[in-house]
């Protein structure tokens, strides 16, 4: 497990680095493994997580070789779709630090990040309708909230690949970064989260994935908790007194 997903753990964040240079990070059972380890931990001891890949790519796609001898079972087994799932529904923010490719699975699970940043050298797409399947991880609903569903219809129907500055201009990633500034730019989205209130950070990430149907229910629930918290009690009090000197 450690071979295919390396993670570092740092006391307020989590780094996991897709690490399968041979195959360029491709996404193999191994990997979906030890993604839903990595959720266990995460989910019992919640902290942002900035995932991204080794060597100058992200994830060139799913292991070709293993999804050719997939058939129906594993397909309604959902292996990559439930893991990235998984991690989508994470407590604390997760944050997709995208440097070369990102195809197939490889960008499913990008977009199930809460958060994209890219390299300048960063392309995106989804070419599996030319294998003879489709892009079965999320990017059927995923892609068109991020875009936009005529947009995310275009490329997922073409399987055409963008370049970096085509992904910002059309929101699928919020930052370019030079790619030795690529992580350090991460770095610096998790250090204004982490300054948050993490309850207050979980809620917004509740009422964010929430279906529309459900507001402003599940909004005035969650802030209803929140203003009962010594936290939010704790933080406006130093608020009104910094403002008061």
């Amino acid at each position: 497990m450690t071979e295919a997903l390396r993670i570092e753990r740092l006391p307020d964040r989590v780094v996991a680095t897709l690490d399968r240079p041979a195959s360029r990070n491709a996404i193999d059972r191994a990997t979906i493994d030890a993604l839903h380890a990595l959720c266990a931990e995460l989910e019992a001891e919640p902290r942002p997580l900035i995932i991204t890949g080794a060597g100058g790519v992200f994830a060139a796609g799913a292991d070709i070789g293993e999804l050719r001898d997939r058939r129906a079972v594993d397909a309604e087994e959902g292996i990559n779709v439930y893991a990235f799932e998984r991690m989508s529904a994470l407590p604390q923010p997760v944050i997709a630090a995208i440097d070369g490719v990102a195809l197939g699975g490889g960008a499913e699970l990008a977009y199930a990040a809460d958060i994209r940043l890219a390299s300048t050298t960063a392309r995106f797409g989804n070419p599996e309708p030319a294998l003879g399947i489709i892009a079965g991880a999320g990017a059927s609903w995923r892609l068109g909230e991020i875009v936009g569903r005529g947009r995310a219809s275009e490329l997922l129907l073409t399987g055409r690949i963008i370049e970096a500055d085509e992904a910002l201009a059309i929101g699928l990633v919020t930052s370019l970064h030079p790619v030795g500034e690529l992580m350090a730019a991460a770095h610096q989205i998790v250090d204004s989260i982490v300054r948050n209130d993490s309850a207050a950070t979980a809620a917004t990430k509740r009422v964010l994935r929430a279906p529309r149907q459900e507001h402003p229910a599940i909004d005035i629930r969650e802030q209803a908790v929140l203003f009962e918290s010594a936290e939010k009690h704790r933080r406006m009090t130093a608020f009104l007194e910094r403002r008061s000197r």
